[in-house]
């Protein structure tokens, strides 16, 4: 991490300290919950590394997230212990125990009488529970994946709420390999994201298409090859993989770097198919591939008999990595999970179709379940949370143009959009706060008397930036001219009224515009 580095020796012995601190002061016993709200720093890999040796179920927390849904998040879990570090202590209150790591592991402060150099003789076993994730639930409650250590060993530059950076982190020290950690925010600063790939000669990379895709674009236009001259292997996953990126990557002068399309949910674990992406054919889409070793998948219609083939069905995915159930939740774990011939299947919920050479290809959702920017949201929890506010009586979530969230909202009060986004952010994840909220006397409804969806008034986003206009009369001074002129180039927008006051995010931006922004700052 930048100037930071451990060796493995060192890494042992500091996780050594934290897992016997963690057994002989807070007396943490195999299978107990122990969470983690701590940046990606060299501190975060200690805390997974101590926690698992300890016995404990690790379970990561987002420093992002508000102080709210970081309490609902750790009642769920009914964890009585929270690893911390200086940036994050404060988010926590009395009722729960708070481990600030870096007091810990100084030097100063460890007990000499303890055999630091013992490894703890803690037994687990490959049934009981290594992890768990959070993933956004449509009834307004995250639901909590519970994985074993067997789905993890059996399988053998995400932010710490998603289950990839367990792969990522302890993956890479299983080969033996070393691992290169970027600072918070390094994934928007792509001048260091190409430093610290060309300098650490970086051979493995995985990210998300589109995040990818701006990274290339850079590449390309900066004409840096050598950023990415290293690379051997290119991993994407968590949307869909374009034709576009593939032909970017081609322009760029990529050599000798072999490109991989993964698919899998959490309750997988991680990843489950694979297609190795031929740079050179031309092709009309990219498939999710076959199953990986120890996986079966299968495609099923609505009747629950077996997709032909190119027909439209569910992909219900079996074997080692299938997860243990959803903590507290037995209701959602029997409705996911089915027994086909004496083997346990997960029900994806996603619509795939497979073809005459047996790869799959994926299609859409059968559910409000949506895939923003890689991160999977349950529009129900968006709606459910906007529908605790007395004063909404119906409110409807959607995708748009597969870069926003569109919130309509039913009101008979008037309720200032400014009033929802503040609402959102001290309840949900960044990720999940829609960029634009449209409030309506009444939403439009079909014979049925269901909400129609296609009556839905399109969004403007220069009716958003208007209604928060800056009231002052004031010219900008020639430092706001040029941020102004940024915003609009970024936005596309040829509106000349931003304010001073606009947020971002309520005039189109969203987490991959933030990036290209950065850049142009």
């Amino acid at each position: 991490l930048d100037e930071q580095s451990l060796t493995y020796c060192e890494l042992l012995y500091y996780v050594q300290v934290l897992s016997l601190t963690l057994l002989n002061e807070h007396h943490v016993v195999p299978g107990e919950v122990v969470c983690q709200c701590v940046e990606r720093s060299l501190s975060m890999v200690i805390g997974i590394m101590a926690i698992e040796m300890a016995g404990g179920v690790y379970c990561p927390l987002s420093p992002r997230d508000p102080q709210h849904r970081l309490h609902t998040l750790i009642k769920q879990t009914r964890s009585r212990l929270v690893l911390v570090h200086l940036l994050t202590k404060t988010k926590f209150h009395d009722d729960c125990i708070v481990l600030d790591i870096s007091l810990i592991l100084n030097v100063n402060n460890m007990d000499s009488d303890i055999n630091y150099n013992c490894l703890s003789n803690v037994k687990v076993k490959g049934k009981e529970i290594a992890y768990i994730i959070f993933t956004s639930g449509s009834t307004g409650t995250p639901k909590v994946v519970q994985v074993r250590h067997k789905n993890f060993i059996g399988l053998q530059i995400a932010r710490c709420s998603f289950d990839i950076h367990v792969q990522e982190i302890l993956g890479t020290l299983l080969v033996g390999g070393t691992l290169i950690m970027l600072h918070p925010g390094g994934t928007i600063d792509l001048n260091y994201l190409s430093e610290v790939l060309g300098n650490k000669q970086i051979t493995y990379l995985k990210a998300v298409p589109s995040l990818l895709h701006i990274f290339f674009t850079f590449i390309q236009q900066s004409k840096n090859i050598n950023a990415v001259k290293y690379l051997r292997s290119l991993c994407s996953g968590g949307e869909a993989f374009s034709v576009h990126l593939i032909g970017l990557i081609m322009n760029i002068g990529i050599v000798n770097c072999t490109v991989w399309n993964l698919y899998g949910p959490a309750e997988a674990t991680i990843d489950c198919t694979v297609r190795r992406v031929s740079i050179r054919n031309n092709t009309q889409s990219i498939p999710i591939g076959t199953p990986l070793s120890n996986y079966r998948c299968m495609v099923i219609n609505q009747y629950l008999q077996p997709s032909v083939t190119c027909q439209e069905g569910e992909l219900l995915v079996g074997g080692e990595g299938v997860f243990a159930g959803y903590l507290g939740r037995d209701d959602l774990t029997a409705r996911v999970l089915v027994e086909i011939d004496s083997e346990l299947f997960y029900r994806t919920g996603d619509l795939v179709k497979i073809d005459s050479n047996g790869l799959l290809h994926y299609q859409g959702r059968k559910d409000h379940q949506i895939k923003l920017h890689g991160q999977r949201i349950e529009l129900g929890e968006i709606e459910r949370c906007l529908l605790n506010i007395t004063s909404i009586s119906a409110c409807i979530v959607i995708k748009w143009n597969d870069d926003y969230l569109v919130a309509y909202v039913q009101s008979s009060s008037h309720m200032k959009d400014e009033e929802l986004r503040q609402h959102c952010q001290s309840h949900l994840p960044p990720h999940m706060i829609p960029s634009i909220f449209i409030i309506l006397d009444k939403l439009p409804l079909n014979p049925n008397g269901k909400v129609d969806r296609k009556q839905l008034p399109s969004p403007d986003f220069s009716l958003s930036t208007l209604l928060s206009a800056d009231k002052s009369d004031t010219p900008l001074n020639p430092f706001e001219e040029r941020i102004h002129t940024i915003w609009c180039q970024v936005l596309h927008s040829n509106q000349n009224h931003i304010s001073r006051t606009t947020s971002f995010f309520s005039v189109g931006g969203h987490s991959l515009l933030l990036i290209q922004l950065y850049h142009h700052y």
